[in-house]
């Protein structure tokens, strides 16, 4: 008798998790679809005002930011964060990229300012993307099902690599290309490790400065691209979770070509 209700507690503990299992999967595919619905709709909205921009914009945002790109005011009125623009030809990359004074803001919000597990694309207050400094890196999180940064994980793959060189990133001033210098896997350190932290680099202000950067990418890098640099050319990196150990990163590395 006691065997019994051992087995039929099993039974219901089993079906339990099954239940718990299938109710996490639903919900995850459900945030998905959620996700790309939203991601579609934004990019509609910035295709139509990049055809022909909207009347109902907020025309103080022109007065504001003299010189923006006329495809990027519309957006810009509906979120002063906006930064710029990322894409990569042939992937799901393409997506607004968001700074403020909060670094972990857009972490958990999407571009309307809701809460968001998928978050959106973006910069820590300290980069300046338009000058440009040296260096500017663009963080956002690797999801499951390959959106926001999760395909970057591809990068990994020289010959995919290969067939995707080229980035573009415009600010809301200039419309900017780049090509992947360097593909690597880092972490988070702790602060007294003396090793490169690539996440703290965004300026070289000599030729010294600029080597250690360069030949730590180089070094770092999981197959050599081909791709080359010199003192005085700017970088931008994009960063995301990796999970090869703890608090792993995978880092794209992309030169800005002339």
């Amino acid at each position: 008798m006691k065997i019994k209700k051992k087995l039929h507690l099993i039974r219901i503990v089993l079906l339990l998790v099954v239940i718990i299992c299938v109710v996490l999967i639903v919900h995850t595919y459900y945030l998905s679809e959620v996700h790309k619905r939203k991601h579609a709709d934004l990019i509609r909205f910035a295709r139509e005002a990049e055809e022909k921009p909207l009347p109902q914009y907020d025309s103080v945002a022109e007065i504001e930011q003299p010189g923006m790109l006329s495809k990027y005011v519309n957006l810009y009125s509906k979120n002063h964060d906006l930064a710029g623009w990322l894409s990569i030809p042939e992937t799901v990359i393409d997506y607004p990229v968001m700074q403020c004074e909060d670094n972990v803001y857009y972490l958990s919000h999407d571009f309307f300012g809701n809460e968001d597990r998928y978050g959106c694309l973006f910069v820590k207050n300290i980069a300046d993307i338009d000058t440009p400094g040296t260096n500017f890196i663009i963080y956002g999180h690797s999801m499951w099902d390959g959106s926001m940064f999760g395909s970057l994980e591809k990068y990994k793959s020289e010959s995919y690599c290969r067939e995707h060189p080229i980035i573009y990133f415009d600010t809301l001033y200039e419309e900017r290309t780049y090509e992947v210098m360097a593909v690597f896997l880092s972490k988070v350190y702790d602060q007294n490790d003396d090793v490169f932290k690539y996440y703290q680099f965004y300026q070289a202000d000599s030729e010294e400065e600029f080597r250690v950067f360069y030949e730590n990418i180089k070094e770092l890098s999981l197959y050599d691209t081909g791709v080359t640099a010199q003192y005085g050319d700017t970088f931008l990196m994009l960063s995301t979770c990796a999970y090869h150990e703890e608090d792993g990163r995978l880092v794209v590395v992309a030169k800005k070509k002339e």
